[in-house]
C-alpha cells in the first residue's frame, strides 16, 4: 500500500511551489539550449588561480581551523574584513548593529523571516520581486503585498497607502539596485521616501543587495542602509554576484539585538556557515585586488547588456517594452496586455531559447502575466545574437 505523501507535507509547506527557475534550469541546462532564464555570473569573471593559491596556501597555513566546526556568527576575520569594506566603501557602519556571515543570502531572508514572521504577518514586496524571497516568506505563511514599480522604483503612495490599510504588515522587502527582475533601480529621493514612511508606520525594512556593485553606467546610489539613522534597515550583502555564487557567503547586517536572534536561528539551521569557504573569502578581500575583479565583470555585463539591448531594437516589434538597466544582470521585457508569457516560453523552449515568465515574480503566482526576464550576464556573444534573433521572430509572429 502506497502512503498518501500529500497528507505528510505541512500545511505551510502545501502552497509553496517549486521554484519556475530552478525546473527551467533542468531544461535550460541541455547544451543546445540558449538560455537567457538563469540568474548566473559570467564564468570568465571567477578568479580561478587566486583562489586555488588561497586554498593551496589555507590547507599549508592552517588546515585545522579551515577544516573545524565554526562560530554561528561566522569567521572573525571576515568579519572585519567586510566590516572594514561596508564602512569605508559603502558608509555603512551604527554603533548598534552587528553582523552575521550566512550561507548565500537566501538565508538570510530565511533567517529573517523566521525572527521576524509570525503566522499571518504581512510583507510588502515590490512587485515583481525575486521568487526565493516570495517562497521564503510564503513557507512563513506570511500575507504578501505586491507594490507595483515604476521607472524610478516602488511606488511610494501605492506602498503609503497598503500600510495605512493593513495592520498586520510586519516587513518591506526591497531590491532598490538593479533589481531582480526588473533591473531598475530606486532613486535617492524614494529610499529618503521610503525610509520616512517606514518610520512612520513603525515597518522594518529588509533591504537585498546582491548586484549593488555591479554597476556600468550612471551614478551611483547610497544604500538604504547607509542613509538610514533610525535603525530601520536589514541589510543583506552577498559574495555571490562578485566573488563566487558556489561558496555560498553573504552576510547581514542589523540591529544587535536582531542579529542575536539571527544567531540562534542559525544554530537551528545549518550551525554555522561553511568555515574554509569563510577563509577563502577573508584571504581574497585581504590579499586580492577585489575591486579590480568587479570591475572586470562590470565590463563584462555593460557589453552583453548593451549587445543585448541592441539586439532587440532590432529583433523585438516596438509593441514589446523593456527597461534599459544602468548595472546588475537582467533585463525586463512586457508584451501586449492578455499575453500570457507562461505559454510563451513554452514555444520559446521549443525553438531552443528559454527565458523566465513574468507570473514567477509576483505576488499571486497561479495569475497570468505578459512580462518576462531576461538575463545578459552568462551568454557569449554569438548566443545573445542568435538567441534574440530567435526570441523577435517567436514575438512579431505574435504581435
Amino acid at each position: 500500500m502506497l502512503r498518501d505523501f500529500d497528507n505528510l507535507v505541512s500545511e505551510k509547506m502545501k502552497g509553496v511551489k517549486a521554484s519556475a527557475i530552478r525546473e527551467i534550469f533542468k531544461v535550460a541546462g541541455k547544451p543546445d539550449v540558449i538560455s537567457f532564464a538563469g540568474g548566473l555570473p559570467a564564468p570568465e569573471s571567477f578568479p580561478v588561480d587566486a583562489i586555488k593559491k588561497i586554498c593551496d596556501d589555507i590547507l599549508s597555513a592552517d588546515p585545522i581551523t579551515a577544516l573545524q566546526y565554526g562560530i554561528s556568527e561566522g569567521y572573525m576575520p571576515l568579519r572585519e574584513a567586510i566590516w572594514d569594506r561596508l564602512t569605508n566603501k559603502f558608509g555603512i557602519k551604527r554603533e548598534d548593529d552587528e553582523l552575521i556571515v550566512v550561507s548565500g543570502s537566501q538565508q538570510g531572508m530565511d533567517l529573517t523571516a523566521k525572527v521576524l514572521l509570525n503566522e499571518g504577518d504581512g510583507v510588502i514586496c515590490e512587485e515583481p520581486s525575486f521568487i526565493g524571497s516570495l517562497n521564503t516568506f510564503r513557507t512563513y505563511n506570511a500575507k504578501l503585498y505586491g507594490v507595483p514599480m515604476d521607472e524610478f522604483g516602488m511606488k511610494m503612495d501605492v506602498l503609503e497607502k497598503t500600510l495605512a490599510e493593513n495592520k498586520n504588515i510586519k516587513l518591506i522587502y526591497t531590491i532598490p539596485t538593479f533589481q531582480n527582475p526588473s533591473g531598475i533601480t530606486m532613486t535617492l529621493e524614494r529610499r529618503k521616501e521610503l525610509l520616512s514612511i517606514a518610520k512612520k508606520y513603525n515597518v522594518t525594512i529588509l533591504e537585498d543587495n546582491p548586484y549593488g556593485e555591479l554597476r556600468f553606467s550612471g551614478e551611483d546610489v547610497p544604500t538604504l542602509k547607509a542613509l538610514d539613522t533610525d535603525g530601520l534597515v536589514i541589510y543583506v550583502g552577498s559574495f555571490s554576484k562578485v566573488f563566487s555564487p558556489g561558496l555560498r557567503l553573504a552576510y547581514v547586517v542589523a540591529n544587535r539585538g536582531i542579529i542575536d536572534k539571527l544567531v540562534v536561528g542559525k544554530q537551528a539551521t545549518d550551525v554555522h556557515t561553511n568555515v574554509f569557504a569563510q577563509m577563502i573569502a577573508h584571504k581574497y578581500l585581504t590579499e586580492y585586488n577585489i575591486d579590480e575583479s568587479i570591475e572586470n565583470s562590470r565590463k563584462i555585463y555593460s557589453h552583453r547588456c548593451s549587445l543585448m539591448l541592441s539586439c532587440m531594437d532590432e529583433c523585438f516589434p516596438k509593441s514589446v517594452t523593456y527597461t534599459r538597466p544602468d548595472g546588475g544582470i537582467f533585463i525586463w521585457a512586457t508584451t501586449p496586455e492578455g499575453t500570457d508569457t507562461l505559454k510563451l516560453m513554452g514555444e520559446a523552449i521549443e525553438k531552443k531559447v528559454a527565458f523566465v515568465p513574468g507570473n514567477t515574480f509576483m505576488t499571486d503566482i497561479d495569475a497570468p502575466s505578459n512580462s518576462f526576464r531576461l538575463n545578459y550576464s552568462t551568454m557569449p556573444d554569438e548566443k545573445i545574437i542568435k538567441g534574440i534573433s530567435i526570441l523577435g521572430d517567436l514575438l512579431k509572429s505574435k504581435f
